[in-house]
């Protein structure tokens, strides 16, 4: 059934899917499903600390 769900409605392929850790899985999931009560917008000054920690890189 998890295969199947994984497979079919996450669209993953079977090497993403056998790679997922449970949390993954379950974040993707829920995530597909639209169960997450929790997620906040991300602001503005989230998304500047997110681009400080990861800045993209040029293409080379």
């Amino acid at each position: 059934m998890l295969m199947r769900f994984g497979l079919g409605a996450l669209g993953l392929g079977p090497r993403e899917f056998w790679t997922m850790t449970p949390r993954e899985f379950d974040a993707a999931a829920k995530g597909r499903l639209g169960l997450f009560n929790d997620a906040r917008a991300l602001d503005r000054a989230g998304l500047a600390a997110l681009n400080e920690k990861f800045p993209d890189r040029a293409a080379s």
